[in-house]
């Protein structure tokens, strides 16, 4: 059994930089059209020239032509002139408040106080894109930032706002309740829940930001996307880290998914019964909701046991070791 996806995307995608940048990007340049690039590097890209200087640099580690990278700015107070000069070089600007994950450090620490710079990209049709989270307990972040997605989208009824790596059944409520909002769903968070992580040893190579939540909220997320939901989309935000940074205390959060995605994905589509839906989910809703038209690429999968590696580099991939029932045609 086959199936062809034509031009996959992957919404939220980091690539970190450095030799981190070479070893990972050629993953996802293979397999997908296009991918939206985070900018929470040390440096975070909050100007044009660092866009340009970060796309250059993803470009050289390619190994493809037919891939793009959709380019992000950090988010921070910009000019009206700043983001019309940014416009035609970024696909949206992301939010993260301050110290909230990886990098966030320089993020937003006073929501109230943006709304300039949210009426410029409005006018401007430049998406926001939002990792929604507060400082609160762990497990009620999502939930608690809930109320500042419900004020952006009622005070700037025409601003595209991505609800980044949803996790909860909550956060579905707030997707299908406005309309100029959308959101992208993980492969990791409709796979696994906290038990997953701590419920026995912890697995360290599970633990990410936002943390995955209860089979309430995983099979919320799984209806929604099984449903064909037509304002959720595919972002895997693999998150790649060394083994120093995952085995040690202190660990680094991120799970590393790119050179699995779609072989999973298909797997839980397949078993799921709802394999038809898989193209929108990975490529439709996305073009549809920002108004792209990606490069033209076919990636065909079949059927078919596949081993996945322990390793990769110095990074231990999502489901390393296990035997997956779908594969990519090389």
């Amino acid at each position: 059994m086959h199936i062809k996806l034509q031009s996959p995307l992957d919404m939220h995608l980091h690539l970190r930089e450095g030799v981190m940048l070479q070893n990972v990007t050629p993953f996802t340049a293979a397999v997908f059209a296009g991918a939206v690039v985070m900018p929470n590097l040390v440096d975070p890209v909050d100007s044009l020239e660092k866009v340009r200087a970060y796309r250059k640099k993803i470009k050289e580690c390619e190994n493809t032509e037919n891939f793009a990278p959709y380019m992000t700015l950090f988010f921070k107070q910009y000019s009206r002139q700043q983001l019309l000069d940014a416009k035609n070089e970024i696909i949206g600007i992301k939010l993260y408040p301050a110290g909230i994950t990886t990098q966030s450090e320089n993020g937003v620490s006073d929501i109230s106080a943006i709304n300039e710079t949210l009426g410029y990209m409005e006018e401007l049709g430049i998406p926001l894109l939002v990792h929604g989270e507060t400082g609160g307990f762990v497990m009620d972040r999502e939930k608690e930032f809930l109320g500042a997605y419900q004020q952006f989208a009622e005070n700037f009824p025409n601003l595209h706002i991505i609800m980044e790596h949803i996790t909860t059944a909550d956060a579905v409520t707030i997707v299908d309740h406005y309309e100029n909002v959308s959101a992208t769903v993980t492969l990791h968070h409709l796979l696994i829940t906290l038990d997953d992580v701590a419920g026995g040893l912890l697995e360290p190579d599970l633990f990410c930001k936002p943390i995955a939540k209860t089979p309430k909220d995983r099979a919320a997320l799984q209806d929604a996307v099984f449903s064909g939901h037509p304002r959720i989309m595919f972002g895997s935000d693999s998150a790649p880290h060394p083994r120093h940074k995952k085995e040690c205390c202190g660990c680094a959060a991120g799970i590393f998914s790119a050179p699995v995605a779609l072989p999973m994905l298909a797997q839980l589509f397949d078993d799921a019964g709802k394999l038809d839906l898989l193209q929108n989910f990975v490529s439709g809703i996305a073009c549809s909701r920002y108004g792209i038209t990606p490069l033209q690429k076919t990636i065909t999968l079949e059927k078919k046991p596949w081993l996945v590696p322990e390793l990769y580099h110095d990074l231990k991939p999502f489901a390393a070791g296990q035997r997956l029932s779908w594969s990519q045609v090389i």
